[in-house]
C-alpha cells in the first residue's frame, strides 16, 4: 500500500514539472499553431474553390434573370396579376392577402408578382357567384365553389371545368366544412321571394362559414342585402338607416335573416377578431339571372320574350334600382380587397319605378309588349335606392353600366335560353 502511494506521487511531481507554473491555463494553448493553413489547404484541394465559384456564379444568373422570364412567360398564372410597366408598385394601395399581412417599405419590385389566393365562393354556381368566380379565375387566383344546385346551375361553370384553378363541391353550407382558405365569398343563400320563401336557409350557412373563417384565419365576406332596410322610411338609404322591417312578415325569413347574418358577423370580427367584410346588394340583373324567380326584372324579360303581358303589382309606381352584375363584382372584390369593414351599399343610384322599367323592357326587345296589372305582394317595399357616398369615397367603386345598356346583354341571354327550351334555374 505504501508504494503505490509513493509510485503515484511521484507520477504526480512529474506533472507537475512538465507545465510551467508561470503560465496560467489557456483554451488558445491547445489551438493548433498550423489550423489556418490548413484550411487554406483543404479549400484549394480536389478544386473545391472552383466549385464555390461555379455555384455562386449559377445563383447570381438566375435571380437576375428570373423576373424578365416571368414578365416574358404570359402562360404563367403567377404573372397574370397587374404588373405594369414601371419599375416599381406600390403595394399601399390596400391589397388583402399576401400584401395586406406583410409590412413591406412602400414599393414592391416588378418582378415579383401577386400572390395567387385560394378562394371559396358559396353559392358559386348562381348567378352572381358564377359572375364572381370568373373574375377570380381569370385574374389567377385557385377558386372553390360550394353550392348545393337549390338555385344554381351547372351549366354558369360548365366553362371552368378543365382550369386546374377550378374546383366544385356540391354541398350544403348549412352543415359544416373544412378547407383551407385565405378568403370566402358567402353569397349562398335564395335571393327571391319563389325560393327563400320555399327554403330560409339564411342564418345557419353564416355560422357555419364564420366558424370556418375563424379556424383557419380567413378573411370574410357577407352578401347581405338592400332588403335590411324594409320598407324604408329613409330615402335614398345609407348605411347608418336601422330599417324598418316587418319581424313577424311573408319576407322576414329573408329581411331579418340578413340582418341576423350581418349581426353574427359582425360578433365574430368584435368578439374573434376575424376579418369581415358587409356588403349589402341591392336588385342586380345580368346573364346567368334565374328565368322565373319573381324578380322584376327577369320576369319582365322572360314575359316578353314569350309574348306574354309584363306582370305589375300594385299601382307601378314602387321604385327600385338596377346595376349589372359587372358592376356588382366589381365592387365585392373592391370591398374584399380592402381594409375597410363596412357595411357598404353596393347598387345602381339610377331610380325607375315599374312602370318606367316596363317601357324600357318594350323599347329593348318589343314595342307592342303590353302590362298586365295585379295587387299588390305583402310587404313589398314602396321606394328603394341606395346611396353609395360611401363606396366611392372609401372603395373607390361606383357602377358605370346604365339599364339600357346592360339590359340588351341580359336579353341575348335569356333569348338564347328561352328558345333552346332551357328552363332551368340560376341564382
Amino acid at each position: 500500500m505504501m508504494k503505490q502511494l509513493h509510485k503515484q506521487t511521484s507520477v504526480n511531481q512529474r506533472r507537475d514539472e512538465e507545465i510551467p507554473t508561470s503560465q496560467s491555463y489557456s483554451p488558445k494553448m491547445l489551438k493548433h499553431p498550423r489550423s489556418l493553413p490548413r484550411s487554406i489547404n483543404y479549400l484549394f484541394k480536389e478544386q473545391r474553390l472552383l466549385f464555390i465559384l461555379v455555384g455562386i456564379l449559377i445563383g447570381s444568373t438566375f435571380f437576375i434573370f428570373q423576373p424578365t422570364l416571368s414578365r416574358l412567360n404570359p402562360s404563367d398564372p403567377t404573372t397574370h396579376s397587374s404588373l405594369s410597366s414601371s419599375i416599381y408598385h406600390d403595394s399601399s394601395s390596400g391589397s388583402s392577402g399576401f400584401f395586406s399581412k406583410r409590412t413591406f417599405p412602400g414599393r414592391v419590385p416588378a418582378g415579383i408578382g401577386r400572390k395567387s389566393l385560394r378562394i371559396v365562393v358559396t353559392g358559386g354556381a348562381g348567378f352572381v357567384g358564377s359572375h364572381l368566380v370568373d373574375k377570380l379565375i381569370s385574374r389567377g387566383d385557385e377558386v372553390i365553389v360550394i353550392d348545393n344546385f337549390f338555385t344554381g346551375r351547372k351549366e354558369n361553370l360548365v366553362h371552368l371545368f378543365g382550369n386546374p384553378r377550378f374546383e366544385l363541391i356540391r354541398h350544403d353550407v348549412v352543415e359544416p366544412i373544412l378547407l383551407e382558405v385565405d378568403q370566402i365569398y358567402h353569397l349562398a343563400c335564395p335571393a327571391s321571394p319563389v325560393h327563400y320563401k320555399y327554403n330560409p336557409t339564411n342564418v345557419m350557412g353564416t355560422l357555419n362559414m364564420l366558424g370556418l373563417a375563424k379556424r383557419v384565419g380567413a378573411r370574410f365576406l357577407l352578401t347581405s342585402t338592400s332588403e335590411v332596410y324594409g320598407d324604408p322610411l329613409e330615402h335614398p338609404q345609407k348605411e347608418t338607416y336601422w330599417g324598418n322591417v316587418n319581424p313577424i312578415g311573408e319576407r322576414s325569413c329573408y329581411d331579418e335573416g340578413k340582418r341576423t347574418a350581418e349581426t353574427l358577423t359582425m360578433d365574430y370580427h368584435r368578439g374573434a377578431d376575424v376579418e369581415v367584410r358587409v356588403a349589402r346588394i341591392f336588385n342586380t340583373y345580368g346573364p346567368r339571372m334565374c328565368l322565373d324567380d319573381g324578380r322584376v326584372v327577369s320576369n319582365f324579360v322572360a314575359q316578353v320574350i314569350r309574348k306574354q303581358p309584363m306582370t305589375v303589382y300594385g299601382d307601378g309606381k314602387q321604385t327600385r334600382s338596377f346595376q349589372y352584375v359587372s358592376d356588382l363584382v366589381d365592387g365585392l372584390v373592391a370591398l374584399m380587397e380592402g381594409e375597410h369593414v363596412g357595411p357598404f351599399n353596393l347598387g345602381n343610384p339610377g331610380e325607375f319605378t315599374m312602370l318606367e322599367l316596363a317601357e324600357v323592357v318594350k323599347e329593348t326587345i318589343d314595342s307592342s309588349a303590353t302590362i298586365e296589372f295585379k295587387p299588390n305582394t305583402a310587404d313589398d317595399p314602396h321606394k328603394r335606392k341606395p346611396d353609395i357616398s360611401k363606396a366611392k369615397e372609401l372603395l373607390n367603386w361606383e357602377p358605370r353600366i346604365s339599364l339600357r345598356e346592360g339590359l340588351p346583354l341580359m336579353v341575348n341571354d335569356f333569348r338564347n335560353r328561352i328558345l333552346n327550351g332551357d328552363e332551368g334555374k340560376g341564382l
